[in-house]
């Protein structure tokens, strides 16, 4: 590097600017305040405004004499923190616009083709097109509606059509839907996955009566948002036939989970407490109570609850997603009170939550200049 080149990179790093291009710049207006500064003379009024204008507060307060140079470090680090934080969320969002754009052109250019083919078909009355229509129309019904790879397409149809006529997913077929075919392992055909093995683990237990049945039916229908119906369902067991305490613990963990879908946390507290109760070796209960003292704001209690399930054998990622669909689902004064004490806790581990704040007031922006 030449040694003028060297000199103007120094004194923008002196002066923590060297972010901006103009403060290595030969003869640009930053670069010659920078100089004057390092010499020790004194600044123009109208170099003055230009640090004003672009935002150098600190830098403007150390050339009339306000500051000193140690103060003035602190500030513009703090400074320059902020700038560089700008610059990568503008080009993460031109990026993300190019992205889209691109996108958006593809998606057109595939719906004219298809458009066309579709035509075309009809035309000739092909009855490949019949079944056509009847794909795409079974994908859209589960939330599919994105390109399906050829040597995927026979496989995933036929899953669809198995499910549409009520059959359950195999072990095999689930199993190649979480690995090879996680991409079309929609939210929909998730719900029909959990709705048909709520379905069968029911009639199981309407047949055996066999409480691990009922717990089974009530998980499932959990996940398909179903928590009224797996109620009503645990309601109908009977406790004599609860004779184990890992299946009155699983019982009473799975009832608390149903209690704190329908927002009954105080009965989901005592049902968790007395699986733990039951089984204290278990993760099961302590994620549980974790979950509800989270979502009840008791944060130091909750991080205790998950911090011993883990301890008993839960995987940090699992509480860490916990902690996610917690925090998205509540209202904005649970969600900045939850996201305080996680910053709080550990901010690099849960970093997430301030993404998701800032990406929030980014859009709530964005809402407020299209209503303009």
């Amino acid at each position: 590097m030449p040694e003028a080149a060297r000199s103007h990179l120094e004194t923008a790093l002196h002066f923590c600017v060297q972010d901006l291009p103009g403060a290595t710049i030969p003869c640009a207006s930053l670069q010659k305040i920078l100089e004057t500064l390092r010499q020790a003379k004194p600044v123009t009024r109208l170099s003055l405004e230009f640090l004003k204008k672009h935002g150098l507060a600190a830098l403007h307060s150390f050339a009339i004499g306000e500051l000193s140079y140690e103060r003035f470090r602190q500030l513009a680090l703090a400074e320059q923190s902020l700038r560089i934080e700008a610059a990568m969320a503008a080009s993460q969002a031109r990026e993300t616009a190019d992205r889209e754009r691109a996108a958006a052109m593809q998606a057109k250019a595939d719906l004219f083709f298809k458009r066309r083919e579709a035509e075309r078909l009809a035309r000739e009355s092909d009855p490949r097109y019949i079944a056509k229509v009847r794909n795409r129309e079974l994908r859209a019904r589960y939330g599919i509606h994105d390109f399906v790879e050829p040597d995927r397409f026979g496989h995933l149809m036929a899953i669809l059509n198995s499910v549409d006529a009520g059959r359950r997913i195999c072990a095999e077929d689930y199993a190649w839907l979480v690995k090879g075919g996680a991409a079309y392992f929609s939210k929909e055909l998730k719900a029909a996955y959990h709705r048909l093995e709520a379905k069968f683990f029911r009639t199981e237990y309407e047949r055996t009566r066999d409480p691990w049945m009922a717990i089974n039916a009530s998980s499932q229908l959990r996940k398909c948002g179903k928590a009224q119906e797996a109620d009503a369902l645990l309601s109908t067991v009977e406790t004599k036939l609860l004779k184990s305490c890992k299946l009155r613990s699983a019982f009473a963990t799975t009832w608390g989970g149903v209690k704190r879908d329908l927002e009954r946390r105080e009965e989901a507290l005592r049902l968790g407490e007395r699986a733990h109760a039951l089984t204290p070796d278990d993760f099961r209960p302590c994620t549980l109570l974790g979950a509800i003292h989270m979502e009840n704001g008791d944060h130091d209690v909750g991080r205790d609850w998950y911090r011993k399930a883990v301890e008993r054998g839960a995987t940090v990622d699992d509480v860490d997603q916990d902690l996610r669909r917690i925090y998205f689902r509540a209202d904005p004064e649970r969600q900045a009170a939850l996201r305080a004490f996680l910053l709080a806790d550990d901010p690099v581990r849960y970093a997430w939550a301030g993404k998701a704040a800032r990406s929030a007031i980014r859009g709530a922006i964005t809402e407020s200049a299209n209503e303009q």
